[in-house]
């Protein structure tokens, strides 16, 4: 899946906005993929745009207006820090460019759902990078479960406990910022309400608990972020801890309780675990490897009365590739999506829609760890 092209259609020609994960992740999977041809940089700095052009061999902007204006560049891959996001998609709609977004798409629910208006309005198709519905396993299990393999679903369990952040000198950034789309929740959260809402439905209701455990962090290098923060440290105001309960609902009306644990300084960490629960059996998909979130993933199941059996993996799902960075397969699949999406004139899925239903989840999340209250989408 996701290597061949189509016939008579040239490939996409796309620019990429964004050189962390962006030159990372993104560079080498559109470039792999058969539908898709990176072409340009950007970047606001440019002493940093210039080293990852030199390294790629592209041409950079540090203009964002001059990107939209050259009429070469077909579509961008918004691969920035969350805070600008949102103006630079909306810049992009207008100038007719199609997207493939990172998330957190925008810094809320709200900014999501203006960008899904824009983009209607101007045809143009956006797409979503929620990568965990292009891995092979998360696709097998998605299929097991559209199977009857658990029967009706009673009650589902995710846990993704990482110690990516456990390091208490690790260095104060925009992820340590709740205004600038930092914290656990816009990591981790908006991929596993989206995963959930994938395998089982949509949230219908929802109650949280969030804390910061890491208050403070050192700025790195002496560089602070603004006037007279130059040395020291700085209070760190977004979560690194979520626990959330929800109430899903599947297509036949049914309500489905799920549990999710997020956090990023569980150190080592449990990793990455999901367990669905339910009249005819069971499912559990998980990954203790921190490292890597496409490769370590095993897929057992139950049916009822009997106990957990190892699922050996589909070779139809599999990647045509292996990467030495596990991250570029599953990006390289989402881009073959997107790119046949706009090629065919048709909406992208994974795209704003569900982007937006998963940020709302994210800031219901948060409204409700600071009220104490049981919230509706």
């Amino acid at each position: 899946m996701g290597g061949s092209g189509s016939a008579g259609s040239a490939p996409l020609r796309v620019a990429v906005a964004g050189l962390g994960f962006g030159e990372q992740v993104h560079l080498p999977a559109l470039a792999a993929c058969a539908l898709t041809e990176p072409v340009a940089l950007w970047h606001p700095r440019a002493e940093r745009l210039e080293q990852a052009c030199a390294a790629s061999g592209l041409p950079g902007f540090s203009d964002f207006d001059a990107l939209l204006a050259d009429p070469s560049i077909e579509a961008l891959v918004i691969a920035t820090p969350p805070g600008p996001r949102f103006e630079l998609a909306k810049a992009a709609i207008a100038a007719g460019k199609h997207l493939l977004l990172e998330k957190p798409v925008a810094l809320n629910a709200e900014q999501v759902q203006e960008l899904q208006r824009l983009a209607l309005g101007a045809g143009v198709c956006v797409g979503v990078d929620f990568e965990y519905r292009a891995v092979p396993l998360f696709q097998q299990l998605a299929a097991l479960l559209q199977q009857g393999a658990i029967g009706t679903p009673w009650l589902v369990k995710l846990d993704w406990l990482m110690g990516s952040r456990a390091d208490p000198q690790r260095p104060w950034s925009w992820y340590s910022q709740r205004s600038e789309g930092g914290g656990v929740l816009g990591a981790l959260g908006t991929h596993a309400f989206d995963t959930l809402h994938w395998l089982i439905g949509p949230t219908r209701a929802l109650s949280a608990t969030c804390s910061t455990a890491i208050g403070e962090r050192p700025f790195a290098s002496g560089k602070g972020p603004g006037p007279g923060l130059e040395a020291g440290s700085a209070p760190v105001d977004a979560e690194d801890i979520a626990l959330v309960q929800l109430e899903l609902e599947t297509a036949s009306g049914q309500s489905v309780p799920a549990q999710v644990s997020l956090a990023s300084v569980t150190r080592p960490g449990r990793g990455y675990w999901i367990e669905l629960y339910g009249s005819d059996g069971s499912l559990v998909l998980g990954s203790s490897n921190q490292g890597d979130y496409v490769h370590g993933f095993q897929l057992w199941q139950a049916r009822a009365g009997e106990s957990l059996q190892l699922v050996e993996p589909d070779p139809q799902l599999a990647f045509e590739r292996t990467w030495v960075d596990g991250r570029v397969a599953p990006v390289q699949r989402i881009l073959h999506g997107w790119a046949t999406a706009v090629r065919e004139g048709r909406p992208m899925v994974p795209g704003l829609s569900e982007a937006a239903l998963s940020q709302a989840c994210c800031d219901l999340a948060l409204r409700s760890a600071q009220g104490g209250l049981r919230l509706r989408p």
